[in-house]
């Protein structure tokens, strides 16, 4: 019976060591977008959602530009910035954020490439998203900027930073410029 008894409880150990190792994808809106509104709050800032993938080249390139040091303090002094992984291959599906994929259909981001982002205020009400429109279109309408390079993206770029943040002309010039370079 002792011998059973230290079996089984020596089988739990085993078991809780397991999953302790084994790493977790934190949820998308249940835990990452917590964690930023709060953040936010906390810092007045908004909330800058990149939905993006590992294989991604425009991700990636997204990424560079926002940290480049000519403009990395402008995003990081505005913008709590958050990533959201979604469209990984079949091998690395595992890297995918749970609810990312629905969070981004919810804002019209399915079916429109990566990256996509969207902008959020503190409270999680929708200030911008990466959506090209003219007059007239709705939510569900537009096309994606992705990574802005061309001077269309990163005009409407530029525009959606101003509404967004308290940067002023010459930030925005800083941060137009680098995007720019993105389209080479």
């Amino acid at each position: 019976m002792k011998r059973l008894l230290f079996s089984g409880f020596l089988c739990v150990l085993l078991s809780l060591q397991v999953m302790s190792q084994q790493t977790t994808v934190p949820a998308a809106a249940a835990i990452i977008l917590k964690q930023a509104y709060r953040e936010a709050s906390e810092q007045n800032k908004n909330v800058l959602v990149m939905f993006h993938a590992s294989w991604c080249g425009w991700c990636h390139r997204m990424d560079t530009s926002i940290n480049d040091p000519v403009c990395k303090k402008f995003f990081t002094d505005n913008y709590v910035i958050c990533h959201l992984v979604v469209d990984e291959s079949a091998e690395k599906k595992k890297l995918e954020n749970p609810g990312a994929v629905e969070l981004r259909t919810k804002y019209h981001g399915d079916g429109q490439g990566i990256p996509f982002w969207l902008i959020f205020d503190k409270e999680g009400r929708l200030l911008a998203d990466s959506k090209i429109r003219t007059a007239g279109q709705g939510p569900e309408e537009g096309e994606n900027v992705g990574c802005p390079a061309s001077e269309k993206e990163v005009s409407y770029f530029i525009s959606v930073l101003k509404m967004t943040s308290p940067l002023n002309d010459q930030q925005l010039e800083v941060i137009r410029k680098r995007f720019r370079e993105n389209e080479k």
